[in-house]
């Protein structure tokens, strides 16, 4: 088969990587790719945003089967067209991917399903929304309704922090996805992710992880999009798994049925998880960023026949072959990360790691220029490892870290503490 994956991440990098060890993948393209795409994928230019630029691609390189990785390329219905078009593809429509890109639809799922949620409303004006707040009191979540590449939560733990969130929510900080603001009861518990996999009306899940969303050690600092993970995640034991499937996805799942909307592609839960019952914090649409490098390098080759039968509306049939591992993923983020950064460093030392099923480095943000890796993005290099335990895994990495010579760059020396 010829595959075309799009993005340029590390997460598209680990997808590669899994889709490229399949004997089914004859050719593999990526668009737009990376320095560390590139070594192992051909990458493309192209803007993965436009439908129909995605289209042109696919017919020109005779693409058999297209895997979106990016929320906006779904949001934007780049699946609707290559459908349409007669291109197998994995990801949901852009009326499906609303689960993702409007929190208040999925609000109403599910208040539909019936699924253990937080309490919430919705405001397109500030006004109503601070008489809320006031009502409630904090602590309490704000949210920009729309896409804001997962930075648009504010967890305010005083009145004054909710009360000028609201302002820059309203007064333009996230662009259009604050146009519409949803404010939500705040919720306690451990936080991890269910990867469930969806066909349109069965349901596969394929992993738990954990993310480290806040920059520095100790969960200090400002939201990133994540500074590492690692997976299984113990919090989420089996028999919450189970139950929050039964109470909370497939409830979900069948409601996006019924409405005629079917949900085909991965379904990434947020759970908040207290005294052994699991509450949804979010959809997201599409694989978790750093979350697929450890469930990747979990599940190999076999990422491919998973991603396939969910395209082909046979996933009752599939099923997911776990080892009794552990992996990890480290974020080396450009210093001054979420914040400004320069660009333009250069990486050393890339080169004399290992590379198997055991250790990579899924480039992040990296542009080849020459012979040398430079850092252009501000994640960066996701620096992964498998292992028999999360120990080793959590010791493999980091080892590999302490190999890499890159001065301008900063990583949490605590990824995993949780489980440790």
């Amino acid at each position: 088969m010829n595959i075309l994956i799009l993005g340029s991440g590390g997460r598209e990098h680990a997808l590669a990587w899994a889709v490229k060890q399949n004997p089914k993948c004859d050719r593999l393209l990526v668009a737009p790719g990376n320095a560390g795409i590139a070594q192992i994928a051909t990458c493309l230019p192209c803007d993965i945003d436009d439908g129909a630029a995605v289209l042109a691609l696919a017919e020109a390189e005779n693409i058999d089967f297209v895997i979106i990785g990016p929320e906006a390329p779904l949001a934007n219905g780049v699946a609707d067209d290559l459908r349409a078009a007669g291109i197998s593809c994995f990801g949901p429509s852009a009326a499906a991917a609303q689960l993702e890109a409007s929190k208040s639809f999925t609000k109403e799922v599910c208040d539909a399903a019936n699924a253990p949620t937080a309490a919430w409303a919705r405001f397109t004006q500030p006004d109503p929304a601070k008489e809320y707040i006031r009502e409630k009191g904090a602590p309490i979540v704000i949210k920009a309704d729309g896409l804001a590449a997962g930075k648009g939560v504010i967890v305010a733990m005083d009145l004054e922090t909710a009360l000028s969130a609201i302002d820059d929510m309203f007064g333009g900080e996230f662009g259009a996805a604050g146009a519409e603001v949803v404010v939500e009861e705040f919720m306690d518990g451990v936080e991890a992710s269910y990867f469930i996999l969806c066909d349109g009306k069965n349901t596969l899940p394929i992993g738990t992880a954990q993310d480290h969303k806040r920059v520095f050690d100790g969960d200090l600092g400002p939201n990133t999009g994540g500074m590492g993970a690692y997976s299984p995640a113990p919090v989420l034991t089996d028999e919450i798994a189970a139950r929050a499937m039964a109470e909370i996805i497939q409830p979900c799942v069948d409601e996006m049925a019924r409405r005629g909307t079917p949900y085909q592609g991965v379904l990434y839960a947020g759970f908040m998880i207290k005294d052994g019952q699991a509450r949804l914090v979010e959809y997201n649409a599409r694989f978790g960023d750093p979350e697929t490098q450890v469930l990747m390098m979990r599940l190999g080759a076999q990422a491919l026949d998973l991603m396939l039968a969910c395209a082909e509306g046979r996933l009752d049939k599939a099923q997911v072959n776990w080892a009794d591992d552990h992996a990890i993923t480290v974020v080396y983020a450009a210093n001054g990360y979420p914040g400004s950064y320069t660009k333009g460093s250069v990486i050393n030392g890339l080169d004399a790691l290992p590379e198997d099923s055991h250790h990579m480095v899924f480039h992040a943000g990296t542009t080849a220029v020459g012979d040398t890796i430079t850092a252009t993005g501000g994640r960066v290099l996701n620096v992964t490892a498998r292992g028999d335990t999360l120990q080793q895994a959590h010791d493999r990495a980091y080892a590999m870290i302490d190999d890499i010579d890159w001065p301008e760059g900063f990583y949490r020396r605590d990824i995993g503490y949780q489980a440790l």
